[in-house]
This record gives C-alpha cells, sequence and structure tokens, in this order.
C-alpha cells in the first residue's frame, strides 16, 4: 500500500490540460496558496455539489491568493459535458487514468463505500442534498465508483499544509479550515 502523503511533505508535481485547454501545471502555482481537490468523477452528483460550493467561495478566497486545482478520475469530454457545465472560474483537470490521484494515494475503498450505501438515512440525505442543488445522480460510463475525494492545501513554498483524505464521498475538508490556511499571513 503507497503511503499518504502528510502535512509537511513537498506536494507532489503535476500538469494537465484544463476544461479550457490551457496546460495547468502544479508548479506553476510556487509562489501561491492552492486548494489541490480530488473528485470521484465528473458525472458525481455529489462532487459536483461540492465543485458548486467551491466556485461561490472562490472570489473570496482568490482575493487572499487562493488558487484551486480540481481534478476528476473522468476523461476530458465527461468533464465537459458535468461538471463543466458549472463554468468554475478554476481549472478542472481530467485524470481518466488516475496517475495524479496515483502521485496523491487517493484512495479507492469498495469496503467504505458499501458502509456508506448500507446507511441508507445517509445516502438519501446527501442524495436529496445534490439534488435539491440541482445535480441529480448520473452513472458515469466506466467510472470508479468506489473512488474516495481528498484534498489538499498546499503553500506558497508547494509544501503540505494540510492532507486531507476522505472518509466518505461528502467528508470534504471544512471551510473552516480552508478559511484559515488562506488568511494566515
Amino acid at each position: 500500500m503507497i503511503k499518504n502523503l502528510q502535512n509537511g511533505d513537498l506536494a507532489p508535481t503535476f500538469h494537465g490540460v484544463d476544461q479550457n485547454g490551457q496546460t495547468i501545471s502544479l508548479e506553476n502555482t510556487r509562489g501561491k496558496k492552492v486548494l489541490v481537490a480530488f473528485f470521484r468523477n465528473a458525472a458525481c452528483a455529489l462532487c459536483n455539489l461540492h465543485v458548486h460550493q467551491l466556485i461561490n467561495r472562490f472570489p473570496e478566497w482568490n482575493k487572499q491568493g487562493l488558487e484551486i486545482i480540481a481534478l476528476f478520475e473522468s476523461p476530458v469530454e465527461n468533464v465537459h459535458a458535468h461538471v463543466g457545465t458549472q463554468q468554475a472560474p478554476f481549472p478542472l483537470l481530467a485524470d481518466p487514468k488516475a496517475e495524479i490521484y496515483d502521485l496523491y494515494s487517493v484512495e479507492t475503498s469498495k469496503e467504505k463505500m458499501d458502509a456508506l450505501l448500507k446507511d441508507e438515512e445517509k445516502v438519501k440525505a446527501l442524495t436529496t442534498k445534490a439534488e435539491a442543488a440541482g445535480f441529480s445522480l448520473v452513472h458515469e460510463e466506466g467510472s470508479n465508483f468506489n473512488r474516495l475525494p481528498a484534498e489538499f492545501l498546499i503553500d506558497e513554498h508547494g509544501i503540505i499544509y494540510t492532507a486531507h483524505y476522505n472518509e466518505h464521498v461528502s467528508d470534504h475538508l471544512p471551510f473552516e479550515i480552508i478559511d484559515e490556511f488562506v488568511y494566515r499571513k
């Protein structure tokens, strides 16, 4: 098993092409604070809901110097067809072969997904919340259903400030922690 990245580790560098055809490189963000967010797939309703929440917070955070890079274990055409319709003001990268996911040791866990699915009340609450925001449950053909999201706050020197490996699909890094990172001197 590959070891999870820890706070204080140097963030692995990567590059990819975003939804607008621009080459995005983590190395090009040196000197800035960055949130690197790994999502399940581009059609995931809960992931789309979280992207929507990040879009709403982004103007405030970006004024303070935070960049966001969001990754999806999906082909680029699926990123365009699903999450890309939200017109995110930050890069959305397709990583269909999960190469960047592997660099960051982002977990796939059938056991954790099965445990979540057994909790019917929680599943209903999560899907109702996503659907209320306009994100319906859509299956992405060929997607890795058992992928768990992960988020990393990376400082101006490329050092991981916070490594957050999600325990389930809606266990995202709390906005209070992102705010603390954004506003720290």
